[in-house]
């Protein structure tokens, strides 16, 4: 009884163990996404996760949420310091995600200061 009941165990953490090692190692899309910083922040009560939005338009009617695992701290220094700036991010969007990453698929691993199209001198 106590073989089977450790065969059971084994079996259930082999495959979380399986599905977290795909949702870490198989990205679903790479890309780039461009556009102002709106929003960047440390949120959670028990779990801080580190999330933010860009907007795509002049409206807002388009934004484009995202999160920064902890990291990627040179990440988040860049994302602080460009916050209402014209920013091009690089993303890797995941299947799915754990509540400890982050509220999004969209995970951060590149900032770079951009120029707007909206206000050119």
């Amino acid at each position: 009884m106590k073989k089977t009941l450790l065969y059971i165990i084994g079996g259930i953490f082999i495959l979380w163990l399986l599905y977290y090692a795909f949702i870490y190692f198989v990205p679903y899309s790479e890309g780039t996404r461009t556009g102002e910083l709106i929003k960047f922040s440390h949120k959670g009560v028990v779990i801080k996760t580190w999330e933010g939005e860009i907007s795509q338009g002049i409206s807002g009617a388009q934004i484009f949420q995202f999160s920064v695992l902890d990291r990627d701290a040179e990440v988040i220094t860049q994302l602080k310091e460009n916050e209402g700036n014209y920013v091009k991010l690089t993303y890797i969007e995941r299947f799915s995600t754990f509540f400890f990453w982050g509220d999004t698929q969209y995970f951060i691993t590149e900032v770079e200061k951009s120029e707007s199209p909206h206000f050119r001198k």
